[in-house]
């Protein structure tokens, strides 16, 4: 999709507060309401804005410890004739409470997950009943987060 410098200020504003009213990013980009009332649900419908959503202090709510999961994947097993998907067990991971991102990477590792979870117990709890449950799920190496410089989901546009 192409963007023009409008677009790009459009989607920076939104990105940074969501719930600004129309009138205020009207007035903020010196376009007319109408325009960016069609502007975003156009955005919306083609796909670009997938969803609005809240941004929760996890610390505060008492879910500070992250940690990022390395999978290794066993795709094939004697008793199956074909391998499993490395998709479909990345979309079993994506199912579980508290996961935040599930990704599929290339290298040593298959997949790499982000969770976020009470403390280091609940986490151990993760890996070992949850995740190391599913089947295709051969190898983990879990990395601690010490401490969040910096966590989000905005990208520049410019």
């Amino acid at each position: 999709m192409k963007l023009n410098e409008k677009d790009i200020k459009l989607l920076e504003i939104l990105q940074e507060n969501c719930r600004k009213s129309l009138k205020e990013i009207a007035k903020e980009t010196k376009r007319p309401i109408t325009t960016i009332h069609e502007k975003i649900k156009r955005f919306e419908n083609e796909g670009l804005i997938k969803k609005y959503t809240a941004v929760l202090d996890c610390e505060k709510l008492d879910f500070g410890q992250t940690v990022f999961v390395f999978v290794s994947i066993k795709y094939h097993f004697s008793d199956e004739s074909k391998p499993l998907s490395q998709r479909e067990i990345a979309k079993k991971i994506a199912r579980i409470p508290n996961v935040q991102d599930v990704h599929i990477i290339a290298g040593d590792w298959d997949i790499l997950i982000k969770v976020k979870g009470r403390n280091i117990k609940e986490m151990s709890s993760f890996v070992i009943d949850k995740l190391r449950a599913i089947k295709g799920v051969d190898k983990t190496f879990t990395a601690t987060c010490m401490e969040v410089i910096k966590e989000g989901t905005e990208i520049a546009l410019n």
